[in-house]
Formats: C-alpha cells, structure tokens, sequence
C-alpha cells in the first residue's frame, strides 16, 4: 500500500490549529487563575474589614477588656454569600469570646500586620483573617487577638460559574481561530494551486516560461521550473531532429543499395547469381521496413507524451493514405474502396492517426493475394457501453488475405509479434503495435478479428468523437 505523500496545506492547518488549541487552553488558564486571584483578594478584604471593625470596639473598663462587637462586621460577611463565619478573641492567649477551638494563623503578618491562612474547620474549607491590637490595662500592655472566619462554599460558585464562562471564552477563541486557520492555510496554498493550473492547463506544445504572479517565497520554484523547461525545449527539439535525421540517414542508403542490387540483378545471367541477388534485395527490403517501422514508433512513443489535439475529418486522412498507398496495390492489382462520410470530425493528433491507419492499410496490402480487394470503411460503432457520455466511430480494414491464426487476436499487438502464416511476408511485427498505442493515446481501442463476409482479416480503429 503507497503511502500518500503529505499535504502542505493539511500540515499548516494542524500546526496552527495545535497552536490555536495551545493558546486556548493558555487562556482558559489565565482566566480560570485571574478570577481566584480576584476572589480570594475580595473575600481577603472584607474579612480583613470585618476584623478591622471587631477590633475598633475592643476597650478597657474598669481594668477588664470589654469588647462590642459591631453588628455590621459580621453581617458584611453574611450578605456576601451563604457561607458560615466564625469568630474568635483572645486577650494575651487567653480566651475571651467567640469559637475557642477556632485554629489562629501563624504565619507571617503583611504590612498591615494581618494574618491569613486557608485551614479546614468543622469539615469545611475556610478562609481566616487574624489581627492584634495592643490596649494598656492597670499600666500594663495587653494583646487583643481577633480572628475572623468564613467558609469558601460561595468563592467555589462563583468560580465555577467563571469557569464555564472561561469555557465557553476557550472554546469561541478556538473556533474563530480555527476558521481563521483554515483561510489562512488556504489563502497560503492557493498561489501554489494557481501556478499548478496554470501549468497543467497548457497544451503538450506549450513550453512557455511560466510569468505567473506568484508570493517571493515561490519565485526559486518557478525558476527552477522554467530552467527545467527550456532544458526540456531543447531536449525534445533535438529528439524531433535526431528521428528525421535517423530516418534520411537509414533509408537513403538502403533504397540506394536496393537499386544497384536491383541493376546488378537485370544483367545477372546465372540463376543462382539472380537467385542470391534476389535474398539480398529481400533482406533489403526487410531492413529498410524495420528501420522505418522502428522510427515510427519512436515518434509514436515521442508523440504520444506530447499528444496534440486538433480538429480533423477522417476522410480526408483516409483518402490522403489511400493515395499515398495507391502504387503499392498497384503492383498486386489491388483495388480499395473507401466509405466513409465527409461530415464527420474526430478531435486528435493527425500525424499519429494517419500513421496508424497507414501500417493497417500497409499491412492488407502486404497480405491480400494479387487481383483481391481491400475495403476502408468508417461509419459508427453500434452498441458501444461505456461511463463517459462519448460517440465513437469505427475505422475498418478489411482484406481478402489469409486472416489472422485462431487466438492469436491480441498477441500480434505485441512489438515483433508475427503471425504463423506470416511466412515468407515482409514484415517487422510493429504495425499493429503502433496502431494500438495511437487508438490508447486518443482513448481508443484497436480490434483484430476476421473478414465477417468471407476470407480475410478485419483490423478496427475505434475513436472518439470527441
């Protein structure tokens, strides 16, 4: 199973939305952290104003410590929420009123000289405040101790409801960042996106410098791709050069060497002289076919990569071959006829087509017997099922010639394939090669059966239509 290789843009939205998640979750922090901070300050401030009160009223009567304690300094506490409070005085450690089992903080005093601490009392969490004042009794200093409690049952609502509200906060700053991430990472690819379409929207001739618009960080790609493709000009330039060359350079000689053997043959007296002059030409003639043959399919394969798609009428490709094809019948006295309607048009690379078409009817020739007829018809092609809503048309070569072997149909579309009674032909066994590889390239097929009204082959070159 291929791996499937990674996204840019599906790499950028995880980051940023792990970023985002982090930053929210950071946040929920600080707010879950701020409101305690802000609520124990406030519960610390009103106890510590509850104590305040308490010790106000602490005085010396009659050499006893008296204290009042105001109305108002615990009932502050109470309309602040449900919670209990609790007191405690003490004169030099000595128990004066209130909870005498009320734990006293002992830690360091602030610069007011109050203590707090958080303890647990009675099975409950509370929070105390803790405070002393010094009054003179008979001459003497004493200590007055006020401590002042109360339990964080109503700091715990209000920090859970801040913590939903912090939730929700959290969660709305995820989404938003989240929308945002994916427009950004969007926004980010789509330069890239818009160079790829560029690209792939031209046409196999196409080999223009990309000029596209495209972010600085994208500028050594379009470099780099345009280098690649004045290496790819010139390298497809030479190729097109080198194959006409190849071909001039291949046949000239042997049509040449052809001739002379041709020459020395006429004034050949001695049979077996005639004779071997007669398997030099043969063997001429098979090297000139293969070479050529050879140099066809690899403009085949050359153009195929680069398939052009063009308007074209498939009589005038027919009639053009025909043509062409003419004097070669002729020495067999072969006669072909040709149907095939002229308002017809196939959308596709010409040169290819009429090279397929060419090694078919190159081929019924070869093989029909001398005085026989070929038959070239293009009509429509009944019956055809397939998932795109395409016509296609059928190109049909019928002969008069020995056929094709039972069950070897699709085995003479491989290269050097030959058939067995192919004997004594000259051939290269890459015609029909090169025909199937140009009907695949135009989304075709090639069919190889039997001559339906009698003896002979049948070759189709199925195209669409569009």
């Amino acid at each position: 199973m291929s791996r499937r290789p990674p996204s840019i843009r599906r790499r950028l939205t995880l980051r940023l939305l792990l970023a985002s998640a982090l930053l929210a979750g950071l946040l929920f922090i600080i707010v879950i952290n701020f409101a305690r901070s802000v609520a124990q300050v406030s519960q610390d401030n009103i106890l510590e104003a509850s104590v305040t009160s308490i010790l106000e009223s602490a005085s010396v009567q009659k050499g006893r410590v008296g204290i009042d304690i105001p109305y108002a300094a615990l009932a502050m506490l109470g309309n602040v929420s449900d919670d209990r409070v609790f007191y405690r005085v003490s004169v030099d450690d000595t128990h004066l009123t209130g909870y005498p089992d009320l734990p006293v903080p002992d830690g360091p005093p602030d610069d007011h000289g109050r203590r707090f601490e958080t303890a647990d009392y009675l099975g409950d969490e509370i929070r105390i405040v803790s405070a002393s004042r010094k009054l003179a009794r008979d001459g003497h200093p004493v200590w007055v101790t006020v401590s002042v409690a109360q339990t964080r049952g109503g700091l715990q609502n209000i920090l859970q409801v801040i913590w939903r509200n912090a939730a929700f906060l959290g969660a709305g700053f995820f989404a938003i960042a989240a929308v945002l991430v994916v427009t950004g990472a969007q926004a980010t690819v789509d330069p890239l996106e818009r160079l790829a379409a560029s690209v792939s929207r031209r046409g196999p001739q196409d080999l223009r410098p990309v000029e596209a618009e495209v972010p600085v960080e994208m500028e050594p790609l379009v470099a780099s791709l345009n280098r690649f493709i004045a290496r790819l000009s010139t390298t497809l330039a030479q190729s097109e050069d080198f194959m006409a060359e190849a071909a001039h350079r291949v046949r000239t000689p042997l049509a040449t060497v052809r001739a002379q053997a041709e020459v020395a043959m006429a004034r050949m007296d001695k049979p077996e002289n005639r004779a071997s002059l007669g398997d030099m030409i043969r063997a001429l003639d098979e090297s000139s076919r293969a070479a050529s043959q050879l140099l066809d399919h690899a403009m085949v394969t050359f153009r195929t990569d680069q398939l052009e798609h063009q308007p074209l009428h498939p009589h005038e490709l027919i009639e053009e071959t025909v043509r062409r094809l003419q004097p070669v019948a002729g020495l067999k006295d072969i006669a072909i006829s040709v149907e095939a309607p002229r308002d017809v048009e196939l959308v596709g690379d010409a040169i290819l087509l009429q090279s397929a078409f060419g090694n078919l009817l190159d081929n019924a020739i070869k093989y029909s017997p001398h005085e026989s007829d070929i038959s070239v018809i293009c009509g429509p092609c009944p019956g055809e099922s397939t998932a795109e809503p395409r016509d296609f048309w059928r190109i049909q070569v019928i002969d008069q010639g020995p056929g094709f072997p039972t069950g070897t149909g699709k085995r003479l579309t491989k290269r050097f394939a030959r058939g067995s009674n192919s004997e004594g032909t000259v051939g290269s066994g890459l015609g029909l090669t090169i025909a199937e590889e140009v009907a695949r390239a135009h989304g075709g097929r090639l069919e190889i059966g039997r001559n339906p009204e009698g003896d002979g082959a049948c070759v189709s070159l199925i195209l669409p239509v569009s």
